[in-house]
């Protein structure tokens, strides 16, 4: 029968120790990127407004997406349109690869629903193993 020393215990409280900072470390890092997603947002809404932007107007809004191939781009096509998003796609150079494809649709700008579109964008291009690169507009897009 194995016994528990002293020293024993005090190992193990310092590796649950070392797993629970890693743990917390981890958190706060992740909430922090989510944190930034969500400033840029926020930042091109608030550029907008200083800009002349109307929180009561709808504004055309690009969104761009970086995804690996055709079939990528025509998956999130076929989410995309039936929502309303105009979409194009175009073949990125030999050094970069892959496909861009830019959505447009006439939306109020708002933090909150960009902040929503950001979120909802960045989880369809992970699913179809692409990368969500932003979006944009400017108060003469109406």
């Amino acid at each position: 029968m194995t016994t528990f020393t002293p020293s024993t215990w005090v190992i193990a409280l310092l590796v649950l120790a070392a797993l629970v900072a890693i743990v917390r470390v981890y958190q706060i890092i992740r909430r922090a990127r989510e944190q930034s997603r969500d400033d840029w947002d926020a930042r091109l809404v608030r550029d907008l407004r200083s800009a002349g932007g109307n929180a009561f107007t709808p504004y055309e809004v690009d969104f761009f997406f970086s995804l690996p191939d055709e079939q990528a781009c025509a998956s999130l096509r076929s989410t995309l349109e039936p929502e309303g998003f105009s979409t194009d796609t175009r073949a990125m150079d030999s050094e970069t690869g892959g496909y861009s494809l830019h959505a447009r649709k006439h939306l109020r700008v708002s933090v909150s629903e960009m902040q929503d579109y950001s979120k909802r964008f960045r989880l369809l291009a992970e699913q179809f193993g692409g990368q969500y690169d932003g979006w944009t507009t400017d108060p003469s897009r109406t």
